[in-house]
């Protein structure tokens, strides 16, 4: 049984047991076009940002991957991805998870309990159970959040396995991010007040940059930056294919070049341009800038021979990429040059803030606030010092919201349990001899939400977490051991998914 798709390439497996291995490979498309359409769901309603959005999303991927594991055991095939290729970052995030669990807790020691709890039952005059948490209910709902996310990133691990999936699961990303650039410059060229929903209006107002189906356009940009990155690394990989048939002769490489962005460049190059520019007419500064080191990272990755190939060619197609990056930026970046001569890169009001965040984590430097009550421990530290106008919900750094919430000890904890995967995609990028590209764009795509929830927090907007989660997942699935889930043939191996091949 074998398909073959635009991008990757034949879908099949030769050995033995073909009525159980036809049903499997039909259970994990079947699990990956559901994933891909979770996946698109999920930016439309306001980037997921609300209530609602959350429960469904946490219904849907979380109840995906419990499917997911039923039909291994009734399959009775093991993880294609063993758990002990994440077992460091898997251990500790079960430790976080029982943390905030304790944290939630009515029974943890009176000591431990914040003060609030005692001082709200003093001025009702009735008992109150207390905990180490300020807010139980933000607890619960930060800790849904992230099991969602957890349970995104465990899917697309284990359904990444193969990499045509892994790069069928990319390129549906690219095409997602495509989609809503395209819908964001309808709006701000068609709609009158530059938004798609009304309601996104009624919460943030009229925009004269684009916002796609986000409330803000920061969340957007980084949206955007995690499919452009994508769908450059796949075109450079397509152009380093077809060149590394095209022979010696540069007259002859320039002509593959312009060949290859005639045919089969054409469609990767249209959801490109679309969402470079949407992203540029973003105008968001963090996320344009931390998008740029995106791009640094997946340039310097990409700079290095690979097994057979040629510098020649890898010059010329991070040349090729280069200019085409920066010819988009010269003719589509005049609202961020307007922004940044109206704004310029400092804020004033977010240093002030990180200021009074880290002076409450080092109030609590061990037990916390409990995990997402920033919004409810912020009032309590904010002083003269912030403009008495507006609400801050939000730290705009996640960093110090997670040691906030959890406390350094165990805020670290769920920072590492991220950063080592990343490495597993940096070291997959640069030792594996072949099939690079999906590590390196996870590792890129890992720098740009890493360095833009320093200043915002669009990593706390599910739309951008889950997205990125479906990427790092990839990213790690292919990083990993090759003699257990690479797609080349292995000697002697009894794992069935370790015997296609591409």
């Amino acid at each position: 049984m074998a398909a073959t798709g635009h991008f990757g390439a034949t879908w099949g497996d030769p050995e033995s047991r073909q009525g159980r291995r036809a049903f499997a490979i039909t259970t994990e498309g079947v699990f990956l076009a559901l994933f891909v359409c979770g996946l698109a769901w999920v930016p439309f309603w306001f980037g997921s940002n609300t209530l609602i959005a959350w429960g469904i999303n946490a219904v849907v991927f979380p109840g995906l991957a419990a499917l997911y594991e039923l039909s291994l055991v009734v399959r009775g095939l093991p993880h294609p991805v063993p758990i002990r290729r994440i077992g460091l970052s898997a251990v500790m995030l079960a430790v976080v998870v029982l943390w905030v669990l304790v944290q939630n807790a009515t029974w943890t020691p009176a000591g431990w309990q914040h003060p609030i709890w005692q001082l709200a039952a003093d001025a009702l005059g009735q008992e109150i159970a207390g905990s180490i948490s300020v807010d139980r209910d933000l607890t619960s709902l930060a800790l849904l959040r992230l099991m969602t996310a957890a349970s995104a990133f465990w899917l697309a691990l284990q359904l990444s396995h193969h990499a045509a999936r892994a790069r069928l699961l990319l390129w549906s990303v690219v095409g997602i991010c495509a989609s809503y650039a395209a819908a964001g410059i309808f709006a701000l060229g068609f709609m009158p007040n530059g938004r798609l929903f009304a309601e996104v209006t009624a919460i943030a107002g009229p925009s004269k940059f684009v916002t796609s189906t986000f409330v803000n356009q920061n969340h957007y940009s980084t949206f955007a930056g995690i499919g452009l990155i994508a769908g450059v690394a796949g075109l450079l990989r397509l152009y380093r294919q077809e060149l590394g048939r095209s022979g010696r002769l540069w007259r002859l490489k320039i002509a593959t070049l312009i060949n290859t962005t005639g045919s089969k460049a054409a469609l990767p190059l249209a959801f490109a341009a679309v969402i470079m520019t949407g992203l540029l007419l973003s105008g968001s500064r963090g996320g344009i800038i931390a998008t740029a080191l995106g791009f640094f990272a997946l340039f310097a990755l990409n700079v290095h021979k690979k097994a057979g190939g040629s510098l020649r060619n890898e010059a010329l197609v991070l040349l090729f990429g280069a200019l085409g990056v920066a010819a988009a930026f010269v003719f589509l970046s005049d609202l961020l040059v307007e922004r940044l001569r109206e704004s310029g890169l400092h804020d004033t009001g977010r240093p002030v803030v990180w200021m009074l965040t880290i002076r409450s984590i080092l109030s609590a430097p061990l037990l916390g606030f409990g995990y997402g009550t920033f919004s409810a421990v912020f009032p309590m530290f904010r002083d003269d010092s912030v403009s008495v106008w507006g609400i801050w919900d939000k730290a705009h750094n996640t960093y110090l919201e997670i040691f906030q919430g959890l406390g350094l000890l165990f805020g670290a904890m769920l920072i590492a349990c991220v950063a080592v995967l990343v490495w597993e995609c940096v070291k997959g990028a640069r030792t594996r001899q072949r099939r690079t590209t999906i590590p390196v764009i996870a590792a890129s795509v890992s720098l740009l939400v890493g360095t833009h929830a320093l200043v915002d927090f669009s990593l706390q907007i599910q739309a951008v977490t889950l997205t990125y989660m479906a990427v790092l997942g990839a990213g790690v699935a292919q990083a990993c051991d090759p003699a257990l889930i690479d797609d080349v043939p292995v000697a002697n191996s009894t794992n069935d998914t370790a015997r296609w091949r591409i």
